[in-house]
């Protein structure tokens, strides 16, 4: 182990470049990322909405799901084993799945255009984005995932305004973090060496 850290040095000693701690951290940015978050919050809301009240609520909220069903029975999945789940397991329980498609798009994009438990949102955003690609949609799947990983990757600065935001501060000004005291410096004391006589 030692010889890896020599040749590659230690992993824990690494830092970031400037400008990636920037991003991360900067209240400027943290517009920049809002904005990410925000939009990807509402084309989720779109098509959450369009499942729940709008054109899409016959195939998802009545007739057995019929929507998903379908897609999961016609899809071309990327793998044999994904086809399989498709199957085995989405089509016949595709009412109550397409139920929990539809309210957890809208769920998702109202966490992530109020900031309001955002990771958790994005989480859940990259997990239906996941199925949705492995069950052979790509449209713009790759772009929300991308914005998802942005939101994640910038947590602090992404939810700084919104809900979540107002939660951290209230908490901060509820419980205000004491600072680090820096222990006391010791001066060292000579002490005169015993000297035995006799």
């Amino acid at each position: 182990m030692n010889n890896l850290i020599k040749i590659f040095g230690n992993p824990a000693e690494r830092t970031s470049p400037g400008v990636w701690a920037w991003l991360r951290e900067s209240k400027v940015a943290s517009v920049a990322w809002l904005a990410v978050r925000v939009w990807v919050g509402i084309m989720w809301i779109q098509a959450g909405v369009a499942k729940v009240w709008g054109a899409e609520n016959p195939s998802f909220l009545h007739n057995n799901g019929a929507g998903v069903a379908g897609f999961a029975a016609h899809g071309a999945a990327a793998y044999s084993w994904w086809a399989s789940i498709m199957h085995s397991f989405v089509v016949p329980n595709a009412s109550w799945i397409a139920v929990l498609v539809a309210f957890g798009e809208l769920a998702i994009g109202i966490g992530l255009a109020f900031g309001f438990l955002t990771r958790i949102a994005a989480v859940a955003s990259l997990a239906l984005l996941f199925t949705y690609v492995m069950s052979g949609t790509a449209s713009v799947c790759a772009f929300y995932a991308l914005c998802a990983i942005i939101v994640l990757a910038t947590w602090r600065t992404s939810t700084w305004i919104g809900v979540d935001g107002l939660i951290a501060g209230y908490r901060q000004r509820r419980h205000p973090v004491a600072p680090v005291a820096t222990p006391p410096v010791v001066e060292a004391v000579s002490v005169p060496e015993l000297v035995s006589v006799g």
